[in-house]
């Protein structure tokens, strides 16, 4: 089968639509700087800057720093461009290896679907998480927690 490539100025490459894959290429490389910054200052202010390092990490550390707007933002942002940037590498993969269209499509629709319901729970578990939840047991919250 013989396969030719079409000049460049060709009024087939000429059209004027949005180029996916360039704009997919682009994001690729520019939320992979993005989350290297936000993953090493994640674990930066988790292992380093507190005091007892990975010990001091437990319920009680986790629902003070999703109690402060500054790390809920940093968290849903490191959430939302590690799942799409991961998304978008595996649909890279399937438009690769997978010859079938149908399979393709399916695969592709099924990557959206995942990313798109881990991003929506992910963000409002961040947003809505409560360490004191109303009417708890007290033997079951966290010892910061007031005692009603």
């Amino acid at each position: 089968m013989a396969m030719t490539v079409e000049a460049p100025r060709s009024p087939i490459a000429a059209r004027k639509s949005t180029n996916w894959e360039k704009w997919g290429w682009i994001y690729m490389r520019a939320s992979g700087v993005v989350l290297v910054v936000l993953i090493f200052g994640h674990l930066f202010s988790n292992l380093i800057a507190t005091p007892g390092g990975v010990h001091a990490i437990d319920f009680g550390f986790v629902g003070g720093k999703l109690a402060n707007p500054f790390w809920q933002w940093w968290d849903v942002a490191m959430l939302w461009l590690a799942l799409i940037h991961g998304a978008n590498g595996m649909r890279t993969i399937v438009n690769d290896y997978i010859s079938r269209p149908g399979l393709a499509k399916g695969l592709k629709l099924a990557l959206f679907l995942s990313a798109a319901i881990l991003i929506i729970l992910g963000t409002l578990v961040v947003f809505t998480f409560d360490p004191c939840p109303a009417g708890a047991d007290p033997s079951l919250v966290a010892s910061f927690c007031p005692v009603p």
